[in-house]
């Protein structure tokens, strides 16, 4: 077999594997359907999709005047502590919509936080009268919003700052003022990359199931989790898995359709970086104290609230194995970053030497895994793993086929696989294509073979994206639940399990330790990227 054909297996093999959950809930929906799913479709079913709708509208529209608004702002404008909100904003990535969700509720709820503080200052009163509550359907998007802003904020500062100063320019001489150039210059020039980043806010929005289950707000993924879990009806998870699907392939088709036939590229000849206005004492302040209010919001305040209930209830510090979180996080972190990392770089490799155009379609679909909602994937992975079962069980009579991928850590470590293996793929790909060719040709003229060159030439090129990848693969593992939730080994916890094994409990400050944790080593991989994810140039 020649070499070509043996990497041409090697993406056949990747690619399948990457979207087998996809084609199971696929084929999954033509199967019977149940009695439940007919039960949910006279009853709950539209209020389920409905529901799915508001939040995500109300998400949509939050997150885009957060990001815009701020990424406008660092963009533009001088003013007072401008650099380092630069940087500052990005850090509400590291904090979960879930365990934001646990810090409103203890910060508002009767008797919480806040009751506390207004005690101290004011003395004994009925304060819960007059405290306002964030709970239902107000919670999830306030929690999503502040959590899930981040997005837009960084691709839609980073389209800010590659926007050349002739279109500025241009719109002055047409007399335009600032706030006419914002709305009809600059804010259409970067209408891709704002897209781009409020397809990511809704495609998270879509697949959240642990600020939804925690706020008690009925929506398609937490109708999958129940379908499965509650009721033990794997085949209508799978159904409304589907639903869940097509609304995401909906949603893409509509960005697409929308912008027709417009162009959005701006000539990099004569570009002009564009120098930040100086704003008066009155409006940097104003601007200020936005950019303020955001990070205040979307980081310190729930990091404030963890450290808080972590303090005052020092009992639970004993009751939580924190090093056994801190052992199982790192465990599953490392694993997975080795193995995205490894399998990623030889797909990239073998599209390099072969250039083949099968090879490069196989390896376009295998990245689709990264817009799967985690409960869709889990849903998947059980079910075809079940069929597999049967399958192998009725051929060799071996019935634990099962258990070596589902409720184990290899079933785990496969599932992030096909979730994460767009990060690592694309990172790879990125500097891979730095890379001229004419190295590839000059050294196999001086006699090294395509392993050599990728051993000796391109492996010490590549090496210095590795730490990027493997932080950015991190940090969405430390963070992701209902993957983890669902596949998981028996008592096998990492830090958003246990917040939110807690949290399920309504045990808001046992949930404090494991998700202060998160947020810290969450926070740490975030100031090392933002570097990399600020970088202007």
């Amino acid at each position: 077999m020649s070499k070509i054909n043996v990497w041409l297996i090697f993406s056949i093999i990747i690619s399948l594997f990457v979207i087998f959950p996809s084609i199971t809930v696929f084929l999954s929906f033509f199967g019977t359907t149940s009695s439940y799913l007919n039960l949910l479709n006279e009853t709950f079913l539209f209020s389920y999709i409905s529901q799915s709708f508001l939040v995500l509208i109300g998400v949509l529209v939050l997150t885009f005047i957060f990001g815009v608004l701020s990424a406008y702002f660092v963009s533009f404008y001088d003013f007072p502590g401008v650099n380092f909100f630069k940087w500052a904003l990005i850090l509400s990535f590291a904090v979960p919509a879930y365990i934001y969700a646990y810090s409103l509720t203890a910060f508002f709820e009767n008797y919480g936080t806040l009751y506390t503080i207004l005690k101290n200052l004011f003395g004994e009163a009925n304060y819960n009268k007059s405290i306002p509550k964030f709970d239902g359907m107000l919670g999830v998007i306030l929690s999503m919003s502040f959590s899930l802003f981040g997005y837009v904020y960084v691709l839609t500062r980073a389209s800010f700052f590659h926007q050349s100063n002739n279109l500025i320019e241009v719109s002055k001489n047409l007399g335009l003022s600032a706030q006419e150039s914002f709305f009809k210059i600059i804010l259409p020039s970067a209408r891709p990359a704002i897209i781009a980043g409020l397809s990511l806010v809704a495609m998270e929005c879509m697949s959240d199931f642990g600020t939804v289950s925690f706020f008690s707000v009925q929506t398609l993924t937490t109708a999958i989790y129940n379908s499965w879990l509650a009721f033990d009806d794997l085949n209508t998870a799978n159904q409304l898995s589907f639903f869940l699907l097509l609304i995401i392939l909906l949603i893409f088709m509509i960005e697409n359709y929308s912008r027709g036939g417009a162009k959005y590229h701006i000539n990099s000849q004569g570009y002009k970086r564009i120098p930040r206005i100086k704003l008066s004492q009155n409006v940097g302040f104003l601007v200020f104290i936005f950019c303020s209010l955001l990070l205040f919001i979307s980081f310190i305040f729930p990091f404030s609230q963890m450290l808080y209930w972590t303090f005052k209830y020092p009992k639970y510090i004993k009751d939580i194995n924190i090093i056994e979180l801190n052992l199982n996080t790192l465990f599953l972190v490392l694993s997975a970053s080795f193995l995205l990392i490894i399998l990623s770089l030889l797909t990239n490799f073998g599209n390099r030497i072969n250039k083949s155009k099968v090879m490069e379609y196989l390896s376009f679909i295998s990245i689709s895994g990264y817009a799967l909602p985690g409960v869709i994937l889990a849903v998947g992975f059980i079910t075809f793993f079940s069929w597999f079962s049967d399958l192998t069980t009725s051929i060799t009579g071996y019935k634990n086929i099962k258990g070596i991928f589902i409720g184990s850590i290899l079933g785990l470590l496969m599932a992030y696989f096909v979730r994460f293996y767009s990060l690592a793929y694309n990172g790879i790909k990125s500097n891979y294509l730095k890379i001229n060719r004419s190295i590839d040709e000059s050294s196999y003229l001086l006699g090294y073979s395509k392993v050599k060159t990728f051993t000796k030439i391109h492996l010490p090129y590549l090496k210095n994206s590795f730490l990027l990848i493997s932080i950015l693969i991190s940090l969405e593992i430390i963070k992701e639940l209902p993957i983890t939730l669902i596949l998981r080994p028996f008592n096998y916890e990492t830090f958003a399990t246990q917040a939110y094994i807690y949290a399920s409990q309504d045990l808001l400050e046992a949930a404090a330790l494991p998700s202060l944790f998160l947020i810290f080593w969450a926070g740490i991989m975030i100031f090392i990227t933002s570097k990399y994810i600020l970088l202007d140039k």
